[in-house]
């Protein structure tokens, strides 16, 4: 018999409420999955909004590529809305393609699936278990709810009305319930509406794998997200507001609902047979620790404030490994999976990878430009303007009680642009999260110029601005935000500080991120970039701080014991440092950073040949990483003996090495000539005629090149800079050609040290310090910055004098990263020569 897959969606399932109830043994079911195949996190996608992640599940796309943008869509009957259904999505999902190839599908409560599509097998809407009536005789069946409709009579006796439960039904989620009070009886009855519409997905669901013949099943439970939402407030531990009362009765509601979803897949695994791989996801995870909100803003979508980056994952079945976990899914990544176990290939247009680490014996992976351009009979609608108005009507009543839209009033137009603007809002949120900011960018201009005001606007306006360096437009919405009078919010701070560190006003930023860290209400993601821009300038004890001051309050964070793993490194604790980056990768495996400073950390430690695994990981999850493959080639040149991989790592890196050309800049006397000594010491191929010799004001040399001062005339020798590193003082930046991309080093220090040095170099034995040069200079240094800021094809890094003179160590590790090449530190140090500093602030009077 021909394996057959199962694949169960558990909306806002999370392993930090399973595993406390998998080892008191209350998730049996789950339990003998998870023993007899894999485990593990699944990432999520952003906007972490329902209708666009599981649509995202069954296509292997993002939301830009898929279609399906928010809770609505324009009705086009009556031009005003309607909830989404399968008209908005433009791409073919799992089980379209399935039926191309002759393949059965039930489909079963997905979001959105309606109207049911004509494939060959089963489909059920999501519109199937919603009921808003009081009574069960009010409760019809809308067209297109089920596909075939001649199974519509017998189907629909499946449905569970939740006035027809007792309190039998409600007792094992609410054993007090009894003792509520009046007023708090909603709470009752949010039980009862949740559980009925589960049982109702779970009723029709044994009875189609009972009597129908199916190759796939795909079933849609929204319990647990609905539940969480209701009730995670009252789960244990209690949150400061939450009366004893209602927390004494309702606080085990959420861990009632997770045990009955054990139950329900006790049955299924027992209906589905061993021939069946099981496939148990959710879209996302679901804050339940000290981060819960216990009242949500008033805005669209507020309820998404509520999840977990991480989902969870289980497979079990034939060829899956058992016992074991698996890193690095997203949930891109379901469709090519299963497309991979019915042997049919894989879309190339499709966004995710086949999972091939949950496989004992790896199948081959075959692919196919795009199923979306395939002929062929795909179960697909003709035409969905007719979709029931009045089934719509119903369904936007739920997405308003949920919170997830706002009611749409009786105002058609009103609702259409208001449906319009959240649909390009989170197409705008979907381009920055795939770093699309220029595609993101004027989106969020439109939606500006319709409400200025929208505090969701303006921030991701002003995070698009910070990306793309339109440093001026981000400094205008800024003031905007600050003059709208709204309460603190520590993510505009936050945001203001990176302008300011883009800019490169470093003390300006770390003065704001201070403010940040020290305020209670500031967000878990807001302090692990903080953390991060600490890490970049070379705080390492502060950002390690940070870190672990992150981990404590949420142990899930892998990208928070990937930065304390490298401050660690950086501090020279190289064991406590690989223990960190061992347990991110245990959390995120496919994060290359995590592989390659874990390869840097087992070099140091002098376990080269575990050294060399670990920058071959990175290099397979980042075939391009320069810097991991300069480690490879230092360790097989000269501590492991393996020409053949030696020859293989010099050829890819000597690829790599063109169309890129480091520029060290800054006012003359600035410093940019010990720092062309440090690159040369560190290995860096410096681009010089040696023309300009050392003299008593340089006695270790300027390293130079003449043709620099007329590159306004002439600039086409600049091809053979290529790969390597040349001075050019800020004045003549702006000549450079624009086709090569640069690495551009900015040296910055005191103007009065800059002009005072300048003076004596000219030989004056009483330097004066002349304001209006001063003025000049600066401005040239502003306008030199806003420049490199309007230029895509330019990095920069902003160095300071000092500091790189009186604390190298730092500094140089900030040189390396930025560079990205393998440098030798120890001589980088030994160019820095203290005595020089021979013109201090402190000593100009």
């Amino acid at each position: 018999m021909k394996n057959k897959v199962l694949l169960l969606g558990w909306d806002a399932a999370d392993w930090d409420v399973i595993s406390p109830l998998l080892d008191a043994g209350e998730m049996p079911a789950l339990e003998r999955l998870l023993n007899s195949g894999v485990m593990g996190n699944i990432s999520t996608l952003y906007p972490p909004l329902s209708p666009i992640l599981w649509t995202s599940i069954a296509t292997g796309k993002n939301g830009d590529n898929h279609g399906v943008l928010s809770f609505t869509e324009p009705d086009p009957k009556d031009g005003g809305i309607r909830p989404v259904t399968v008209a908005s999505r433009k791409a073919h999902a799992i089980w379209n393609i399935l039926n191309a190839n002759g393949l059965r599908s039930n489909v079963v409560g997905w979001w959105p699936s309606h109207p049911a599509e004509p494939v060959n097998g089963v489909i059920i809407s999501n519109f199937f278990q919603q009921s808003r009536q009081k009574l069960r005789e009010d409760w019809g069946l809308y067209e297109g709810t089920i596909h075939p409709a001649e199974m519509n009579e017998v189907l629909s006796k499946c449905r569970i009305h939740w006035n027809e439960l007792t309190e039998n039904h409600i007792l094992p989620f609410i054993p007090k319930a009894e003792e509520l009070p009046k007023e708090s009886y909603h709470f009752i009855e949010g039980v009862a509406k949740v559980l009925a519409e589960t049982a109702t997905i779970q009723s029709v669901s044994t009875y189609l794998m009972k009597n129908t013949e199916w190759d796939f099943m795909a079933i849609y439970y929204d319990g647990i997200d609905h539940i969480s939402h209701g009730y995670m407030k009252f789960h244990p531990p209690q949150l400061p507001g939450i009366p004893d009362r209602e927390f004494g009765i309702l606080n085990g509601v959420v861990r009632a609902m997770y045990k009955f979803h054990d139950m329900m897949l006790d049955r299924m695994m027992q209906l589905a047979g061993e021939d069946t791989t099981i496939i148990i996801l959710s879209d996302h995870g679901f804050q339940s620790g000290n981060n819960r909100v216990i009242e949500l803003p008033r805005f669209n979508t507020a309820p998404a404030i509520e999840h977990r980056q991480y989902g969870i994952l289980c497979v079990g079945g034939k060829n899956i490994k058992k016992d074991e976990r698996v890193y690095g899914a997203t949930l891109l990544d379901i469709v090519p999976t299963i497309l991979t176990l019915f042997d049919l290939p894989v879309g190339r247009d499709m966004e995710g990878k086949v999972l091939l680490n949950i496989f004992e014996k790896p199948p081959k992976v075959s692919y196919i430009n795009s199923w979306d351009k395939v002929e062929g009979d795909f179960g697909t609608h003709p035409d969905l303007s007719d979709t029931d108005i009045f089934a719509s009507a119903e369904a936007l009543k739920q997405l308003v009680e949920l919170g997830y839209i706002s009611d749409p009033g009786e105002d058609k137009t009103k609702a259409f642009t208001a449906c319009k603007n959240e649909t390009d809002y989170n197409l705008g949120l979907i381009y920055s999260f795939k770093k699309q900011y220029e595609k993101a960018y004027p989106l969020f201009e439109s939606l500006i110029a319709f409400d200025k005001e929208d505090i969701r606007f303006n921030m991701s306006l002003l995070e698009a601005c910070l990306a793309l360096d339109h440093f001026d437009r981000a400094r205008a919405v800024i003031d905007h935000l600050k003059n709208m009078g709204n309460q603190y919010m520590p993510s505009l701070d936050y945001l203001e500080g990176i302008y300011y560190s883009k800019k490169g006003e470093v003390d300006k930023a770390l003065g704001i991120f201070k403010k940040v860290t020290d305020n209670n209400l500031v967000s878990i993601g807001i302090l692990l970039e903080i953390a991060r821009l600490y890490l970049k300038v070379g705080l390492y004890e502060e950002s390690g701080d940070l870190f672990q001051k992150i981990i404590e309050t949420d142990e899930s964070q892998s990208l928070a014991y990937l930065g304390l793993g490298t401050a660690l490194l950086r501090l020279g604790q190289y064991e406590e440092a690989a223990n960190q980056l061992l347990t991110s990768i245990s959390l995120i495996y496919n994060f290359s950073p995590a592989h390659f400073f874990l390869g840097e950390c087992l070099y140091r430690m002098g376990k080269y040949t575990e050294a060399v695994h670990a920058f071959e990981i990175c290099l397979s999850l980042h075939p391009n990483q320069r810097k991991a493959l300069q480690w490879l080639v230092r360790i097989f040149s000269t501590l492991i003996h393996d020409p053949e991989k030696l020859s293989h790592y010099q050829s890819r890196l000597a690829a790599l090495q063109k169309g890129e050309i480091i520029v060290v800049t800054g006012l003359p006397r600035s410093g940019t000539s010990v720092m062309m000594q440090i690159l040369q010491a560190g290995g860096i191929e410096v681009f010089t005629d040696n023309k300009r010799l050392p003299d008593i004001n340089n006695p270790k040399g300027y390293i130079e090149y003449e043709a620099v001062k007329s590159l306004s005339k002439d600039n086409s020798w600049m091809k053979e800079v290529n790969g390597k590193a040349i001075k050019i003082i800020i004045q003549l930046l702006q000549q450079i050609p624009v086709d090569y991309s640069y690495k551009v080093i900015f040296m910055e220090r005191d103007i009065r040290e800059v002009l005072f040095s300048q003076q004596k170099m000219l030989g004056k034995s009483q330097p004066v310090y002349n304001v209006n040069m001063a003025k000049v200079f600066e401005k040239d240094v502003e306008a030199t910055k806003a420049w490199i800021g309007h230029n895509p094809n330019i990095e920069v890094l902003y160095v300071n004098y000092r500091n790189l003179i009186e604390s190298p160590d730092r500094e140089l590790i900030r040189i390396e990263d930025f560079i990205d090449q393998a440098m030798d530190m120890e001589k980088m140090k030994k160019a820095i020569d203290v005595s020089l500093y021979r013109n201090k602030s402190e000593n100009i009077s």
